[in-house]
């Protein structure tokens, strides 16, 4: 069931403006839906800590993903791949400020060329200036739409998406018309992504599931970040905010799965949650970036819930690699 608006959509409104300034509010109000998306990854503007920015929670994918909290999920690709591959052609696509991207260029030994796809171009500009003072030549930055670039066939080992193939629209499509093409045969994909409802139109029993997880957290601790509310309760998100802050945004999430299962074969596929802590943790994870006692009790408390909600639902993230039937 759609949920139109909401009363989540007015606070979150709210926070913004607090948060990221009028400029921010105002960048929505236009009818150019590139525009709204290119404004919602505008890092100059963010200066707020996100859920997966904490810590404890890192430590937690890190072992739902790699079996190891010292071990992060990009550490442990690279140690994947460099046991059979050597010298990858990789396209990645939606990579933002490319963090994750500079992090494999630093690894020529596996990672030959990386290049970067995205329609932010300050944050291309921002990356290609880090790879220069890092020295590395194995980087290159295409400021474009996806859906109209055009990718030479078959000259790509390994197509990348972090946090970004959740962007983007009629997937068929785009595996079909761009993807496949572009990989060679045997060619894989690797995804670290949100697979869950489209525009976070979660079902009733989720929302239930993460107001439960928010009852565990203390008052003190519910105050959200650079405004004077507390949040004492989740409504789940409206569908006309979701587009008008990014109509990418979960677009087509839903068909990320079947349509990665319908083409590719699965090398190795984790599945890590998100479910509630996503939500949960939304404009109050500034509380938790300092890991004392009491508040690792806490989370402790909500990823218990998570849990129990994951034995009977799907995950909402997934960390997969796959190869091309």
């Amino acid at each position: 069931m759609i949920r139109l608006i909401t009363k989540e959509d007015f606070i979150d409104v709210y926070t913004k403006f607090y948060q990221r300034g009028w400029s921010f509010i105002r960048s929505k109000f236009t009818l150019n839906n590139n525009a709204r998306t290119v404004s919602a990854f505008d890092t100059e503007r963010n200066n707020t800590s996100h859920w997966w920015q904490v810590p404890y929670i890192q430590k937690r994918w890190n072992v739902l993903i790699t079996g190891n909290e010292s071990v992060d999920p990009k550490s442990y690709l690279v140690n994947k791949l460099a046991q059979s591959n050597q010298h990858l052609n990789v396209l990645s696509l939606g990579t933002g400020n490319c963090s994750n991207e500079l992090f494999y260029a630093a690894f020529p030994e596996v990672f030959h060329s990386i290049t970067c796809v995205d329609i932010t171009e300050n944050n291309l500009i921002n990356a290609q200036k880090k790879a220069q003072e890092n020295g590395f030549t194995n980087m290159v930055f295409k400021c474009t739409d996806v859906h109209t670039a055009v990718f030479e066939p078959q000259s790509f080992d390994l197509i990348m998406f972090h946090s970004s193939l959740h962007h983007f629209r009629n997937l068929d499509q785009l595996f079909t018309s761009k993807l496949l093409p572009a990989l060679k045969p045997n060619g894989m994909l690797f995804i670290n992504e949100y697979v869950g409802a489209n525009r976070l139109q979660y079902p009733k029993e989720q929302i239930k599931a993460i107001n439960k997880a928010l009852d565990a957290i203390p008052l003190k601790y519910k105050k959200r970040k650079a405004t004077n509310r507390f949040k004492n309760k989740y409504y789940g998100s409206g569908w006309l905010r979701m587009y008008m802050a990014d109509p990418s945004e979960a677009v087509d999430a839903a068909a990320i799965n079947p349509t990665i299962k319908k083409y590719f074969s699965i090398i190795e596929e984790k599945p890590y949650g998100g479910n509630l802590l996503m939500s949960v943790f939304k404009d109050i994870a500034y509380h938790f970036v300092d890991e004392t006692p009491e508040k690792l009790t806490l989370m402790d408390r909500v990823f218990s819930i998570e849990d129990e909600f994951l034995k009977k639902h799907p995950s909402d993230f997934v960390f997969g690699i796959y190869q091309k039937k």
